[in-house]
């Protein structure tokens, strides 16, 4: 019994300590205050630390609001100098004599604090790796998704007057044969792709497709990301412009609002950090703008889905993004409105033919 106790107390002292695991993106954010919160409490009770350490701390405080302000967004840079400043001060904890004063309970908050700071720097480097992954990928703009249903779709006549919704989420998660039923409409929305790839697969799953108009929503995961209003605002008109050289004609929709009301159920429904409610208005003014200046139709989704205070109406969403069937229900009769103003001023291919063989485009 007795060499029983003494190998499994054995087994316990050689047992390696608990891996640990990178936290999601929720819990990455209550780590920052947590570090920051940490560092500030360990140097009270000493006097050089504090002193030494206090540019240290401001810093990442700095960094830590930073990075709560966007918390979609990868700040990859300012997570690293967070990291860093996290880590020097570490280093300064662990270099300096201890005064009676550094209790264990003080040993406890340091080991606490370097355990936050070892997870959030796997976060950091899971960061990294999906980055490297992304710039790797052969198929960027994901063409292998609907590289089937384009293989089989056939060819389209100019009585079926084919349309293409291109899009995120958003226009992923629409069932078209639902909301447009007996209509020759197909979805070539992609769930969280940003304009640039949509810009990518345009040829693809738009323009080979031959349909007679293009229903294009997107730019709100630009916003989250971080993309600059311009680069949008360039993508946009790319697609706009390349569709109407090929006689297809745009129909061009407004970024939806977004919400915080679903925020108290999950954390992550906080929508307006990311998606700002005053650059979702700015993008859809110059779309207004953009669409009467090119003659094609603006399709206005956001007068319908905002409240009193800019923000998605909170019954038309469960997460305060996407919208649910209510949502799309009001969607669907502006779509239709849309597509059919398109048609009734986009001239039919086959009156055409000879000009768009003299441009040469696709």
């Amino acid at each position: 019994m007795r060499i029983l106790v003494l190998l499994t107390l054995a087994a316990a002292l050689t047992a390696p300590a608990q891996q640990l695991t990178a936290p999601d993106r929720q819990e990455v954010q209550q780590l920052y205050s947590e570090i920051v919160d940490l560092m500030e409490a360990s140097a009270i009770v000493v006097p050089e630390l504090a002193r030494a350490g206090a540019p240290l701390s401001e810093n990442a405080r700095q960094d830590a609001k930073a990075l709560a302000l966007t918390p979609g967004r990868e700040h990859v840079g300012v997570l690293y100098r967070f990291l860093q400043n996290a880590k020097v001060y570490l280093q300064l904890v662990d270099a300096m004599p201890k005064p009676p004063t550094f209790s264990a309970d003080v040993r406890k908050q340091v080991e606490k604090l370097r355990e936050d700071t070892d997870r959030v720097e796997l976060y950091f480097r899971d960061q990294l790796a999906r980055r490297e992954a992304q710039l790797r990928e052969p198929d960027r703009d994901n063409l292998k998704r609907y590289s089937e249903a384009n293989s089989t779709d056939g060819e389209a006549t100019p009585e079926q007057q084919r349309v293409v919704f291109l899009g995120d989420s958003i226009t992923d998660g629409w069932q078209l044969n639902q909301y447009f039923p007996g209509k020759p409409y197909l979805n070539r929305g992609i769930s969280g792709q940003i304009t640039g790839q949509m810009l990518g697969r345009l040829k693809a799953d738009v323009l080979d497709r031959k349909p007679r108009a293009v229903v294009l929503l997107g730019g709100t995961n630009d916003l989250a990301r971080g993309v600059p209003i311009d680069a949008i605002q360039n993508n946009i008109a790319m697609i706009a412009d390349l569709a109407a050289a090929n006689d297809v004609a745009p129909v061009l929709a407004s970024v939806l609002p977004v919400s915080d009301y679903h925020a108290a159920q999950d954390a992550r429904f906080k929508r307006t950090p990311d998606r700002r409610p005053e650059d979702i208005v700015t993008i859809n003014n110059w779309l207004r703008r953009f669409c009467e200046a090119r003659g094609y139709v603006y399709l206005d989704y956001f007068a319908a889905t905002v409240d009193a205070k800019s923000m998605l109406r909170a019954e038309l969403a469960n997460d305060g993004l996407h919208p649910n069937a209510e949502g799309y229900k009001i969607m669907a009769p502006l779509a239709e409105q849309a597509i059919q103003q398109a048609l009734s001023k986009s001239r039919r291919p086959d009156k055409d033919q000879s000009r768009r063989r003299k441009r040469g485009l696709f």
